[in-house]
C-alpha cells in the first residue's frame, strides 16, 4: 500500500462519527480513531498498542466475541460498559492465507438515545397514569352524566357544581327530556349529602287529592284507609338528603303554601299530627313551564318562587347544542349495544347530517330513545340515511339547522372556529383574560380585539 493511500484511508477513518476499533489476534489495539476517543473517554496513546481488555472486561467487547467465533455480527445492540450503549458492526481480518488476524468493530453510540427513550417511557408511564387518574375522575364525577362539550352545557354544569358546594335551594329550568333530573342527581352526588337519600317526587303525576299524603305523609288512622303505623312523606323520606321536586309548577296552590312552610321553618306536619317533626332537607325544584308567567296567571306563588329560586339552571334544549349530538348518540349505542348483546352499529356521514339538521323537541331523552329503538330494530352494522327514514317516518328535517349551511365560505367557517374557541378558553378560564390569552397563544391585545370583533361579552 503507497503512504498516500494509507493516509487517505486514516484520514477516512479519522472523520467516522463512529468509534472504530481494529485489534489483532493477540488483542492488541492497533487503531483507535477520534470518535472511539469521545465515545469512551480514552486517549489514542493510552490505549493503541495495549490490550483492550486492560480497559475493558472480556465479557463486554463484542470484538473479541468476533475474534474467538469468527463469525461477523451487523446492527447487533451492544452494552460494552454499564454508561454506554452502542449499535455495533463487527468482523473477523483475516491475512491472505485465511488465517485470523484480528478483528475490527465499528459502534455507534447511542446512550443519549436510549435515555431519551427511557425517559419518554417514564413519562409516557407516568401521563398514562394521569389519565387514567383523570378518567377516573372524570368517569366518576356525577356530573360526567351529563356527557358533551358544549359551551351553553359547561356554563350549566360549572353553575351546578357551585351549588352541589351549597345548601341552597336549586331551580332548574329546561324543556322536557334536557335532563334536569340528571342534574340534580348530579348536585346531589356531589354534595355533603351524597350518602343521604335523594328522593324524586313528579309533580305532575301526583293526583291533587293525595298530594299532602305523598309529600306528608300521615300518621296512624288518620282517615279511612291509612296504614297503622302511619306513613312517612316524600320530604321525611329525604331528611338529610335532597328531595327533588320535578314539574313544580304542577303543585295544587295550597301545596304551595305548605311546602313554603317547610322551607322556611324546616319542619313538617303529617296528616293527624299537631306537633310536627323537624327534617333537615336540601330541596332541588325544576320545571318545563314559564314559572313567571304562573305567577301573573295566579297559578304560582311569587314567595314560593324566591325561596326555591336561590340558584338558577338551564338545561340548554339539545338543538341549542349540536356538537353534542355525536358524542351522545356514540355513547348511547354503545349502551344499548352491550344492553341488548348486539354489536355496536355505527352512522355514516348521511345519517349524522340527518340527526344534526333534526330540531329534537324531546330533546336528549328523544334521542336516547331513538338510538334505543335503533339498536333492536335495526341489524345493519352501518346506518344509513334511508335507515333513519325507514326506522322513523315521522322524523322531520329543517335544512336550515344543518351546520353545514351556517358558515358557507372557509373564511367564515375559519372565523366560526375561532370564535367557538374564545368562548370554550373563556368558560374554562372562568373570564380571565390574560390566562384565556395564554391558553390560546395570542397577547391580550389581540384577544381584546376578537371580542369587540365577535362581539363576545364577558
Amino acid at each position: 500500500m503507497s503512504d498516500d493511500l494509507f493516509y487517505h484511508l486514516k484520514a477516512v477513518l479519522k472523520a467516522e462519527d463512529d468509534a472504530i476499533t481494529i485489534i489483532n489476534n493477540q488483542r492488541m489495539v492497533l487503531f483507535w480513531n477520534d470518535a472511539a476517543v469521545q465515545t469512551y473517554n480514552i486517549s489514542q496513546s493510552e490505549i493503541t498498542n495495549n490490550r483492550i481488555t486492560d480497559f475493558f472486561h472480556s465479557d463486554d467487547l463484542m470484538v473479541l466475541e468476533v475474534l474467538k467465533t469468527k463469525e461477523a455480527v451487523n446492527n447487533v445492540y451492544h452494552r460494552p460498559r454499564e454508561d454506554k450503549h452502542v449499535v455495533v458492526n463487527a468482523s473477523p481480518i483475516y491475512d491472505d492465507e485465511d488465517n485470523i488476524i484480528g478483528a475490527v468493530s465499528v459502534e455507534r453510540d447511542i446512550t443519549q438515545i436510549v435515555k431519551l427513550n427511557d425517559n419518554l417511557e417514564t413519562t409516557s408511564a407516568e401521563l398514562n397514569e394521569l389519565k387514567q387518574k383523570i378518567y377516573a375522575t372524570e368517569s366518576s364525577s356525577p356530573f360526567s352524566k351529563l356527557a358533551g362539550r358544549s359551551i351553553s352545557l359547561k356554563q350549566t354544569v360549572q353553575i351546578a357544581q357551585k351549588a352541589a358546594n351549597t345548601e341552597a335551594t336549586t331551580l332548574i329550568l329546561g324543556e322536557s327530556g334536557t335532563g334536569k333530573e340528571v342534574c340534580a342527581r348530579a348536585i346531589h352526588e356531589a354534595s355533603p349529602r351524597k350518602d343521604a337519600p335523594f328522593i324524586p317526587v313528579n309533580c305532575g303525576a301526583i293526583p291533587e287529592a293525595l298530594f299532602e299524603s305523598e309529600l306528608f305523609g300521615y300518621e296512624g288512622g288518620s282517615f279511612t284507609g291509612a296504614e297503622k303505623k302511619g306513613k312517612a312523606g316524600k320530604i321525611e323520606m329525604a331528611d338529610g338528603g335532597t328531595l327533588f321536586l320535578d314539574e313544580v309548577g304542577e303543585l295544587p296552590l295550597e301545596m304551595q303554601v305548605k311546602l313554603l312552610r317547610v322551607l322556611q321553618e324546616n319542619n313538617i306536619y303529617r296528616i293527624g299530627d299537631s306537633t310536627g317533626r323537624k327534617v333537615n332537607v336540601r330541596f332541588i325544584a325544576a320545571t318545563n313551564q314559564n314559572l313567571v308567567q304562573l305567577m301573573e296567571d295566579k297559578q304560582f306563588r311569587t314567595d314560593l318562587f324566591y325561596r326555591l329560586n336561590v340558584i338558577q339552571l338551564t338545561m340548554p334544549p339539545l338543538r341549542e347544542r349540536i356538537d353534542d349530538i355525536p358524542k351522545l348518540t356514540s355513547l348511547f349505542l354503545k349502551q344499548f349495544a352491550e344492553k341488548y348483546q348486539v354489536p355496536e352499529p355505527k352512522l355514516d356521514d348521511e345519517a349524522f347530517q340527518i340527526l344534526l339538521q333534526y330540531d329534537w323537541p324531546g330533546n336528549v331523552r328523544e334521542l336516547r330513545n331513538m338510538m334505543e329503538r335503533l339498536i333492536i330494530l335495526s341489524e345493519k352494522t352501518i346506518i344509513e340515511k334511508h335507515d333513519l327514514h325507514n326506522l322513523f317516518p315521522n322524523m322531520k328535517v329543517t335544512e336550515k339547522s344543518s351546520r353545514a349551511e351556517v358558515s358557507s365560505t372557509l373564511p367564515a367557517e375559519k372565523e366560526s372556529i375561532e370564535k367557538q374557541l374564545i368562548k370554550e378558553t373563556l368558560v374554562q378560564t372562568n373570564g380571565n383574560k390574560s390566562d384565556a390569552a395564554r391558553r390560546l397563544g395570542i397577547s391580550r391585545v389581540t384577544l381584546y380585539s376578537k371580542l369587540k370583533r365577535y362581539k363576545i361579552e364577558v
